[in-house]
């Protein structure tokens, strides 16, 4: 059975390489057809993070490969991670190939990082009945909102008060405003209005942002883009260039499996998961040597887990408190403490996973009914089960040989080294290095095949 198991987790690894392998060798064949002068439209449809980042990077390096005439990202997004939003807007100010970025369909939105994306393609459109705007930094490590920014605060006696999370939101914002008024200016766009969005989380419909030069076309589809950009000239890496996009294919390049799998991975509740699995297997091997499979699965999950917290905002001390309650549970299923270990366990596990992801961006936090259900689960498992488990494990043997070990026989014949004794109406073959009466009472000191060594109970006390 365990032989069985092995050559399993053996060519399980083996199959999913294979297919990896093939699934890359079809991406890579889509991507070597030469598309030269197409249009390569790109899908931003979600929170921006890790996976979005390298799914814009490696498609902008395709569109390069090809020669492409232009990149369109159609974009609907809430916002997303600073560190993902600048990865992208570095790879779009140095990219050969031209970007417009497209607010679309109607009712999409570019909020907060959205917007800063928008000022820096060289091409900004949107659709009738979308909007753009508040840019406002996020709470991020226990900075909280700039709701004072520019604002004296005084204290009782009228002097100016001296507030460390007062000078920290003071240098958030003011990079913030710094970093898209730049976009602002690499572009010639409204830079009032990008720092107005910033220090007040302004918003604008797409007809007001074509107004106050914030986006350069409005645009109600692809084709009516297409056809406004067409002799448009534009800035690329510092040189002129003029767009002609009129008759050109449109082809869109969709996140393939690596994406994918990025952005399966770094979701924070996925995340947050894989971590739990991979500790609990981990407990579970070394609580059961040899069982392979919990060991096998935690290790591979706690590896996935770590691979996504290196790309997500993660609080260390949320992290610790989590391994804490999972340590005080374990406490409390090997030394019972009338609840105290296991309660105090549970609220350090909350606690830690309510701050596990150091970010309020909208689509990264992890949700409280996943953090409910493995606190639950945790306790039942840790403090019931392995107490059970535990109690089990410590009490006496009442079956099978191991259980005649201690016990009282009953010398059925006069003998000296080998014999018979009766024990729970049973006749079994007895050997002694002193000699035993019949009726003499004998205590069992071990097994060894089918032969008990005893020895007289009187010697014994």
């Amino acid at each position: 059975m365990n032989q069985s198991i092995s050559r399993i987790f053996i060519a399980a690894p083996l199959l999913i390489t294979i297919g990896l392998l093939l699934n890359t060798v079809s991406g890579n064949s889509v991507a070597n057809n030469k598309t030269n002068g197409d249009i390569i439209q790109l899908t931003i449809e979600e929170a921006i993070g890790p996976a979005t980042d390298d799914y814009i990077e490696r498609a902008l390096e395709i569109a390069a490969q090809q020669q492409a005439e232009l990149v369109v990202i159609r974009m609907d997004t809430p916002g997303g991670l600073d560190t993902a939003m600048r990865g992208i807007i570095k790879n779009i100010t140095n990219s050969s190939v031209p970007v417009a970025s497209y607010v679309a369909p109607t009712g999409a939105r570019a909020a907060s990082a959205g917007t800063y994306i928008l000022y820096a393609s060289h091409i900004a459109a949107m659709a009738p009945g979308t909007n753009l705007g508040a840019a406002t930094p996020v709470q991020i490590g226990g900075i909280s909102p700039p709701d004072t920014i520019g604002k004296d605060k005084n204290d009782k006696k009228g002097k100016p008060a001296t507030d460390t999370n007062d000078a920290m939101k003071n240098k958030v914002i003011n990079d913030a405003v710094a970093y898209i008024r730049g976009l602002a200016q690499l572009h010639d766009r409204n830079q009032e209005w990008a720092e107005k969005a910033v220090r007040e989380a302004a918003s604008l419909p797409a007809s007001e942002a074509l107004k106050l030069n914030v986006i350069d076309i409005v645009a109600s589809s692809m084709a009516d883009l297409l056809k406004q950009v067409d002799g448009r000239k534009i800035k690329v890496q510092g040189e002129q260039r003029t767009l002609n996009t009129a008759g050109l294919l449109i082809r869109p390049i969709d996140p393939d499996w690596r994406s994918r799998l990025l952005s399966v991975i770094t979701n924070p509740n996925i995340a947050y998961i894989l971590m739990l699995i991979g500790i609990y297997g981990l407990i579970l091997e070394f609580s059961n040597p040899g069982a392979i499979v919990p060991g096998t699965v935690g290790a591979i999950a706690l590896l996935l887990a770590l691979y996504s917290f290196q790309l997500l905002p993660i609080n260390y001390a949320g992290m610790g408190l989590i391994l804490l309650g999972i340590a005080l549970m374990v406490g409390e299923a090997f030394q019972p403490s009338f609840g105290i270990l296991g309660i105090g366990g549970v609220v350090a596990f909350v606690i830690g996973s309510i701050i596990f992801i150091d970010t309020d961006v909208p689509g990264f936090g992890i949700n409280i009914a996943v953090i409910a259900t493995f606190a639950v689960t945790s306790a039942l498992v840790f403090i019931v089960v392995m107490g059970m488990a535990i109690k089990a494990r410590r009490r006496k043997v009442v079956s099978g040989l191991e259980e005649l070990i201690g016990g009282e026989a009953i010398v059925i014949k006069d003998f000296y080294h080998k014999g018979t004794v009766s024990i729970h109406s049973e006749t079994w073959q007895a050997f002694s290095n002193t000699p035993l009466h019949k009726d003499q009472k004998v205590k069992v000191t071990s097994i060894k095949g089918l032969t008990l060594q005893v020895e007289p109970l009187e010697t014994s006390r």
